[in-house]
């Protein structure tokens, strides 16, 4: 069954009612108490300009345990050299940019549509957005960016312009903060190569019902502050 969202009240069906793709709910906004609600239930917002706003939980969730983060030894071999210089936080919205524009292989189009890219520039203003920067020689060549859940970093997309860029801001997001998980949401052969794993959706959405959401929490996740 799809919900139809009430423009006036943020809460969302129960995640598991979602229908086999995973769609839940149509409708709603992205203001941030919106998000906000959503992601503490597991739901995230996948659509395109052409479609109303729909809200995905899918039955199944594709994670990464930080802990488990594979690092190749050519990689190891590149991080060690300083090839790259990253922060966090430091370029939210150039790095959702890049996000929205960067060729994929199969992919047509985009879902960071305008209004997501508004939303959630709001949403890392206000302290709940986080991102992830890889520069090379002063450029921004690669990063992600996602909602922090109490301690589960709900992934929204990377980009990479010049090869493992991307490998390095995960990589950086794993080994550098108090994380206890990583939702990449859906399952690709690019993080399934560094360790990320299918799980049932009920054991994802237990452990997000044990987190409480904060502004700023990735710095306060930070180890070498």
């Amino acid at each position: 069954m799809i919900f139809q969202l009430d423009k006036d009240n943020y809460l969302f069906p129960d995640a598991t009612m979602a229908e086999e793709d995973g769609l839940l709910a149509i409708g709603g906004d992205l203001s941030t108490g919106r998000l906000l609600q959503a992601y503490k239930r597991g739901v995230f917002p996948w659509y395109s300009e052409d479609t109303p706003i729909l809200w995905y939980a899918p039955h199944e969730r594709f994670v990464l345990y930080p802990s488990q983060i594979k690092v190749s030894k050519s990689m190891a071999k590149l991080l060690a050299r300083n090839t790259f210089d990253i922060s966090f936080n430091k370029d939210f919205g150039h790095v959702m940019q890049h996000c929205s524009t960067i060729s994929r292989r199969d992919q047509d189009g985009t879902w960071i549509v305008d209004d997501m890219l508004s939303a959630y520039k709001r949403l890392h203003d206000e302290g709940y957005a986080h991102s992830v920067e890889v520069w090379q020689s002063g450029n921004l060549v690669g990063g992600l960016y996602g909602v922090l859940v109490g301690k589960v970093f709900c992934g929204e997309s990377m980009f990479s312009k010049v090869a493992d860029a991307s490998k390095a801001a995960l990589i950086y997001l794993c080994q550098n903060f108090d994380l206890e998980l990583i939702d990449c949401q859906i399952y690709s052969s690019h993080l399934a190569s560094m360790g990320a794993t299918t799980i049932d959706a009920s054991f994802f959405y237990n452990k997000l019902n044990e987190q409480v959401i904060e502004r700023n929490g990735l710095q306060k996740l930070f180890r070498y502050p």
